[in-house]
């Protein structure tokens, strides 16, 4: 498994950040009021971040040998997976964040306090719901094996054949 890149973060928070301006201009092209999100999406992104952080310390204590409880491989797998997972959604969610207020600073009038207030904490709870995914996805890394750099090996000189009796 590669680790999260920031092309595809960025394209997430650019993708986001499209959605968000449409569907802001389509709602006021129709006459309805702009997109505000709940005031308890900032709390789930951050409680996901803090999640995947707790879920991946044991991880890392066993991989670095910190305790002598053993981690299953598929299940680090599927932690370094959420992590991954939601650093991308916390991208798009930032990304869709900063579309709506890109949206309402270009329109003529003065946007109330409590929308902006939601949209602002949406995209710096979404930011930090990136930080916890690639952190937590680090912390699921292994490292590197003196044997990693030489494949195949299996501790027999490379140019030792088979002995001719």
């Amino acid at each position: 498994m590669k680790r999260t890149g920031a092309t595809i973060l960025i394209a997430a928070a650019l993708a986001g950040l499209v959605v968000g301006f449409l569907v802001d201009a389509v709602l006021t092209s129709a006459g309805r009021p702009t997109f505000v999100p709940a005031a308890s999406l900032p709390t789930v992104l951050v409680l996901l971040g803090v999640v995947i952080v707790v879920v991946a310390v044991p991880v890392f204590r066993a991989s670095r040998g910190r305790t002598p409880r053993r981690i299953d491989p598929f299940r680090a797998l599927r932690i370094a997976m959420l992590a991954k997972a939601s650093s991308l959604v916390g991208a798009a969610a930032a990304g869709f964040a900063l579309g709506l207020l890109a949206f309402v600073f270009t329109r003529p009038f003065t946007p109330s306090i409590g929308s902006l207030g939601s949209i602002i904490a949406t995209a710096v709870c979404g930011i930090l719901l990136v930080v916890a995914g690639l952190v937590a996805e680090q912390l699921c890394t292994i490292r590197k094996d003196d044997d990693d750099e030489h494949p195949g090996s299996s501790g027999a000189r490379p140019d030792a054949g088979p002995s001719a009796g």
